[in-house]
């Protein structure tokens, strides 16, 4: 699956996902958040180092349309069916899955915002004594990206293979 983060204005960008299970996704608007960081490449990040199956993008990987829409009409119609027939259910796994990313996420930003000096300090629901091994792999790969995304023209895209 290959996952494309296209910059737009400020920190806003697009989010596009090309995949071969599944119906095939309409691009979608990222929340923003981080000049440095899109929130959805952090939980890609994240979900890949840590080996999150069920996370957001290993739903979509699967072959769910998790937050997206499907592009044909159709298939649109099919998938706002199923949800509704569906409801919120979600798997014990998936539910501790998009979970244990929220918490990584929630951890492995601020820790890369005080080596980088973007914060002076770790916010107070995160304690040194707290830091999963795992969130060192994880700031390393946000600063794989993090340059490369901030230096990115407006309208330009960074791809990342799921």
């Amino acid at each position: 699956m290959q996952v494309v983060f296209t910059k737009g204005p400020g920190t806003s960008y697009d989010i596009a996902v090309h995949r071969g299970t599944g119906a095939s996704l309409a691009p979608r608007n990222g929340p923003g958040g981080h000049p440095y960081l899109p929130h959805d490449l952090v939980h890609l990040l994240v979900e890949q180092v840590a080996g999150i199956e069920l996370g957001v993008f290993g739903q979509l990987a699967a072959g769910d349309n998790g937050l997206f829409w499907p592009a044909d009409p159709a298939e649109r119609a099919k998938a706002a069916r199923h949800r509704k027939s569906k409801g919120a259910k979600r798997s014990d796994r998936a539910k501790k899955d998009m979970t244990r990313s929220e918490e990584l996420a929630g951890i492995a930003v601020p820790v890369w915002e005080v080596r980088r000096g973007f914060a002076k300090t770790l916010p107070a629901y995160v304690t040194r004594n707290e830091i999963p091994p795992v969130v060192e792999q994880i700031v390393g790969r946000l600063d794989d990206y993090a340059d490369r995304w901030h230096a990115l023209p407006v309208g330009e895209s960074l791809t990342v293979t799921w």
